[in-house]
């Protein structure tokens, strides 16, 4: 039996894998043949076959060459997903339903909310802001950020990157617990599809 330790601090124990349809189904999931999770792996295609149908028990190299070919670690060749099932969870925003927030700088509208307990924050948001003087420092919180213009200019501020002008169409993925502002450049207000991993 295999003994998985979880973030919590708690234990289960796991019922042991056969290893070769553990194999295959990870291979499936990434949409290889054979050859080329073979080749990814840097094994013969008949070595990965012959693992897969059970008729050879691989040598530890060879483990670690698998799991390297398919992005994951040894351990998990031989553990089950930790959601063996799909929840299904989905939930619809309609334009300008989203309930708003609104501060000095920006002007938030935060989409998805039916959902309580979810990994990402996402929000529009209309960039009011002109200038780094209208904040009050710089904004920083946990988590990482992904950023896209849908309209106007703006220019994304960070503590260790030079300003970057930015137009429609533009995106920026970023440290959020970096120091970061956007102000506006254009005429108008500009906007922003804004996601934050709450992670």
């Amino acid at each position: 039996m295999i003994r998985i330790a979880r973030d919590s601090g708690a234990s289960e124990t796991a019922p042991p894998l056969e290893l070769g349809p553990r194999v295959r189904e990870l291979r499936r999931a990434q949409g290889w043949t054979l050859e080329q999770a073979a080749r990814q792996a840097g094994l013969a295609r008949s070595t990965l076959s012959k693992i897969e149908n059970g008729q050879m028990s691989p040598t530890y190299d060879a483990l670690k060459k698998l799991a390297l070919g398919l992005g994951i670690t040894v351990p998990q060749l031989f553990t089950p997903p930790r959601r063996e099932q799909v929840m299904g969870r989905m939930v619809t925003t309609r334009a300008g339903e989203g309930s708003g927030q609104i501060t000095a700088t920006y002007e938030h509208e935060l989409l998805a909310e039916a959902l309580r307990t979810k990994r990402m924050l996402p929000y529009r948001a209309r960039i009011r802001a002109r200038s780094f003087e209208e904040f009050d420092g710089w904004v920083r919180h946990d988590g990482e950020e992904f950023l896209y213009v849908l309209t106007g200019t703006i220019r994304l501020l960070t503590e260790f990157y030079e300003p970057v002008e930015m137009k429609r169409g533009d995106s920026a993925y970023y440290d959020a617990a970096m120091g970061h502002n956007v102000i506006s450049t254009s005429p108008e207000d500009a906007t922003i599809l804004w996601v934050t991993s709450l992670d």
